[in-house]
């Protein structure tokens, strides 16, 4: 997958999390959750564009950091609407959800170690 392609992947992933966060209910922590969830989800894909946009392999290696935590954030943010039950409705669509967050997770932490061995092995 080239990084063209991951762009989309995370955009598409990004605005998902935007449908999923229409879905909640109008309660007070739905509005916290919502929020949160949104910043985050959103940051995935923000934040691999400028992953795509790095100067060196230090800059590539700081700025995929940023990803996976943004990537895993979301993760917990999806298994708490999970837990608590909020969208019932929408079971299905945050399975989904967590499985791309999953599969983002594994591909920028798999393209992280990548780049720091070859780093490494410049030394």
């Amino acid at each position: 997958m080239d990084s063209k392609e991951l762009q989309d992947r995370t955009k598409r992933f990004a605005l998902n999390i935007i449908k999923l966060s229409g879905k909640l209910p109008n309660k007070p922590e739905s509005w916290i959750i919502g929020r949160q969830i949104i910043k985050s989800g959103t940051s995935v894909a923000a934040n691999y564009r400028a992953v795509c946009r790095s100067k060196s392999d230090k800059d590539f290696i700081s700025k995929i950091g940023t990803v996976i935590e943004e990537a895993d954030e979301t993760l917990f943010w999806l298994e708490l609407i999970e837990e608590s039950g909020l969208v019932e409705k929408e079971k299905d669509l945050i399975q989904i959800l967590k499985k791309e967050a999953n599969e983002l997770t594994a591909i920028f932490v798999s393209s992280s170690k990548t780049v720091k061995k070859r780093l490494n092995n410049l030394q």
